[in-house]
């Protein structure tokens, strides 16, 4: 039987940036409040129980500014990547959810902030900008809008490039195994998932990066996600987490640091 069909993507929203600019002064004000809390609490167990949810490397999150950087195939990828985190994470989601209703007025008391795709959206880069000022940990799909597929995309957007390196923040590479099957839970199907958080990196931060420098750290993240990814489709669900505690039985000594590549260089 088919997969339940997905509706038709949005590529642009016409609505000005004055409509988003409370959105974004909520968020660039404080950390998410009470909602988060209250959302994660309703959350966590609907993905535990019903996607057997579960996370491997949560430990390679860091505190501090940090970047996470998940494939994105599911309207459910923000829980996903943010139930096994014991942070507030904040989200950059597309404007089109921030739509008249309850769920708005969730998205933003919860620390989402909009992003308007089709338009050169500066409002989310300094909104980003400043909460990583504040060591908060931000959600941003390299990819940008969902795969289809459930496979990875060839070539990253250049936004999450950028964002790393004007920044300097390091970035966690996250695959999500699984989460393009969520929608059959309209048919009673609930899919396994697994999500795989990767070891951190960062690059030095470039004040005003080109936009060939701001893709060729894009690419690079995403071709992480996509051996994260590869690895979990190898192993399996099961056979992912009993690798992971093997690995934790046994750990190797630490490797000796490798030589920087070359710009934009990659910090240790």
């Amino acid at each position: 039987m088919p997969d339940a069909s997905l509706k038709p993507q949005v590529y642009k929203d016409p609505r000005p940036k004055e409509y988003f600019d409370h959105y974004h002064a909520r968020v660039r004000e404080g950390p998410a409040g009470p909602v988060y809390e209250l959302v994660r609490a309703v959350v966590v167990p609907y993905v535990l129980v019903l996607f057997r949810a579960r996370a491997l490397g949560t430990e390679n999150v860091p505190n501090g500014p940090v970047i996470l950087a998940p494939n994105h195939a599911s309207f459910v990828d923000h829980f996903f990547a943010g139930a096994f985190i014991r942070r507030r994470i904040h989200f950059m989601a597309k404007s089109q959810l921030f739509q008249p209703g309850i769920a708005q007025w969730i998205f933003s008391h919860g620390g989402c902030f909009p992003v308007r795709r089709g338009q050169h959206d500066e409002d989310a880069f300094i909104t980003a900008f400043k909460l990583l000022d504040r060591d908060a940990a931000i959600v941003m799909y390299p990819e940008g809008g969902r795969s289809r597929s459930g496979k990875i995309a060839e070539q990253a957007k250049p936004g999450i490039g950028r964002l790393a390196l004007e920044s300097g923040a390091p970035i966690v590479p996250i695959a999500i195994l699984g989460s393009n099957r969520v929608r059959n839970w309209k048919r009673l199907k609930f899919p396994r998932v697994t999500v795989q958080f990767g070891e951190p990196f960062k690059f030095k931060a470039v004040k005003d990066p080109s936009r060939e420098q701001q893709q060729e750290v894009a690419d690079y993240v995403l071709e992480r996600i996509r051996e994260l990814h590869g690895e979990l489709v190898r192993h399996g669900h099961k056979g992912a987490l009993r690798a992971a505690r093997r690995a934790m039985r046994w750990r190797p000594p630490p490797p000796s640091p490798a030589p920087a590549p070359r710009s934009p260089s990659r910090a240790s």
